[in-house]
């Protein structure tokens, strides 16, 4: 079945503010693995559970036409508000039934969207429309994550651990795909030409503020914030006050450093 989620338009707003964008490096890899296997021009590429449109907007530049597909039209609109792509479109659709030619696409990729898909006939799908060569990139990050702020990094990694298992029981079975690296998924793909490159460390300077708003896109917590709301509010709130008083400050502004793992699977059809 196609999962519907993240279509709230709160939901959305919390995506385009606090998600983070795939680190250049992920987008590095698949170019050249792109270059490598199916050769230029790059035509077309489709980026499947584009939410707010980070990932289609990190490999716009790069190709003739970029199409973002989503399910939520909450999630469309936060990607439609955001300007300077000319060469993206975006449209309501799903990884399972995809309004494109057969063999049309040069890229297929999905970033933190792929867990979500119905595995058999999103490959049924994706063998269809990709080109001969054509590629396809499928990108995650891992639970793993680490903050470092002074001498109190293990302290904030400890607390951000901590809401993690506070949120364990709202956690789905397409999330542990997710954090199990697509390793099903992975075997399921048919294309002999196949690999998956499982770790990608990324550090980066971020707010208090935003690794709360993290925290608060995770599809556990808004599942734990439907079934306990007053609950739910409570442990972001808390968190964020463990995270200042930890940190010796007052401003939800404070930057810190977090270290996130990135995973992608990444298959070429055969030509």
């Amino acid at each position: 079945m196609t999962h519907r989620l993240f279509e709230e338009k709160h939901h959305a707003s919390i995506y385009q503010r606090y998600r983070f964008v795939p680190p250049d490096e992920v987008r590095d890899i698949i170019l050249e693995y792109l270059d490598r296997k199916k050769g230029r021009p790059h035509a077309l590429a489709v980026d499947l559970g584009c939410g707010t449109g980070q990932n289609s907007r990190l490999l716009a530049p790069y190709f003739q036409e970029m199409i973002g597909i989503d399910i939520s039209d909450c999630q469309l609109e936060e990607a439609r508000a955001v300007p300077g792509f000319n060469n993206i479109t975006y449209r309501k659709g799903t990884a399972e039934e995809l309004p494109l030619p057969d063999g049309s696409v040069d890229l297929l990729t999905a970033s933190s969207a792929a867990h979500w898909f119905d595995q058999q006939r999103f490959l049924v799908e994706a063998a269809r429309v990709l080109k001969p060569r054509g590629c396809m990139a499928l990108i995650c990050f891992t639970n793993s994550l680490s903050l470092h702020y002074g001498s109190c990094g293990d302290r904030l990694t400890d607390i951000y651990n901590e809401v993690n298992k506070v949120l364990l029981p709202y956690t789905s079975t397409q999330v542990e795909v997710a954090y199990s690296k697509l390793e099903g998924l992975y075997t399921a793909i048919p294309f002999p030409d196949k690999e998956r490159i499982e770790c990608i460390p990324q550090t980066q300077q971020i707010s208090v503020r935003i690794i709360v708003g993290l925290i608060e896109s995770f599809s556990m917590y808004q599942a734990f914030h439907r079934a306990e709301p007053d609950a739910a509010t409570v442990l972001l709130q808390r968190t964020q006050d463990r995270f200042l008083k930890e940190m010796a400050v007052t401003s939800v502004d404070t930057p810190l450093e977090v270290t996130l793992e990135y995973y992608c699977v990444l298959a070429s059809k055969p030509g």
